[in-house]
């Protein structure tokens, strides 16, 4: 087994020397430290050894309300992203598929892919003049049409959905890509088919296309939720102030300020493993469960 596997990187060198960077990547930043996540159970020591305390951290970090609530907004925030976002890319991508001329189509594309290129300091810039009470461009529409100036950046009713669009604009054009590459898979003759029965573009979509992308989107949705509580670090710290971090405030913030700046990393690293671990469940969950009913998973 061992010479078979040997002989196969040797005919293969080239390819296994491309994919050696991103292996490297991952190993130093996403499997060694998972060693370090044995410290959620210790109480950490600058000078000594760790002590060895089980559950304690557990127990503090879930019974403490700032982290129910920091939970609760993590779990809020996913969910309204999921919902509003992820459909979003998919209907962007069958759009774009109509679009016919060539040139047209390319400057389209090249618009939506844009934002995913900018950091979140920019985007956070974009958005916060975007939305300035006094001048900024949606509220100068908005007493266009004599309605009265908000100032979305401190409103706890509105700040969430801010997180949203913004999160649509950055990332749906570039998430697209997934989609229309899988379009592109589908047989021209199924719609030449199609259009010789008098199927409309809209019946296309909905008995050809759509289907064809079920397992795309099944693969999507699982990954996504393997990142459910992530909730999106850089853009809330940089969309994060004192008038809406009561609503705003997730899991990763919290972590970083209790760990980072408060020195309480044995506490932190047993928030970041009840992260990690959820993540996973949701994975796997997700996975045996579009396996038992549509056949499709992620592996």
């Amino acid at each position: 087994m061992k010479k078979g596997i040997l002989k196969q990187i040797k005919s293969s060198w080239v390819l296994y020397l491309m994919l050696f960077p991103a292996l490297l990547y991952f190993s130093i930043f996403h499997v060694v430290p998972l060693i370090g996540m044995k410290l959620a159970f210790q109480d950490y020591r600058i000078i000594g050894d760790n002590v060895w305390v089980g559950w304690k951290h557990f127990k503090v970090l879930f019974s403490s309300p700032a982290f129910l609530d920091v939970l609760k907004n993590t779990i809020i925030i996913s969910v309204m992203k999921i919902v509003f976002f992820f459909p979003i890319p998919i209907i962007l991508s069958l759009l774009i598929n109509e679009v016919r001329v060539g040139k047209f189509r390319k400057y389209v594309q090249s618009i939506v892919y844009l934002p995913h290129f900018l950091s979140w300091v920019v985007i956070a810039g974009i958005w916060i003049a975007l939305l300035n009470p006094e001048d900024g461009g949606v509220n100068v529409i908005r007493s266009f049409f004599n309605m009265p100036s908000l100032d979305f950046m401190t409103s706890k009713d509105h700040i969430r959905w801010v997180l949203v669009f913004q999160e649509i604009w950055r990332s749906a054009g570039w998430d697209s890509i997934i989609y229309l590459a899988a379009i592109l898979k589908i047989s021209p003759s199924l719609y030449e088919a199609a259009k010789i029965d008098g199927a409309s573009k809209i019946q296309q979509m909905r008995y050809i296309t759509l289907p064809s992308l079920t397992s795309t989107i099944m693969t999507v949705l699982i990954l996504n939720l393997g990142f459910f509580m992530n909730a999106g670090f850089d853009q809330v710290f940089n969309m994060m102030n004192t008038s809406v971090i009561s609503v705003i405030d997730i899991l990763d913030t919290y972590v970083y300020r209790i760990g980072l700046l408060n020195g309480q990393y044995a506490y932190a690293t047993a928030a970041s493993l009840f992260k990690g671990v959820i993540g996973v469940i949701l994975i796997l969950s997700t996975h045996f469960i579009s396996k038992r009913f549509t056949g499709k998973g992620v592996w």
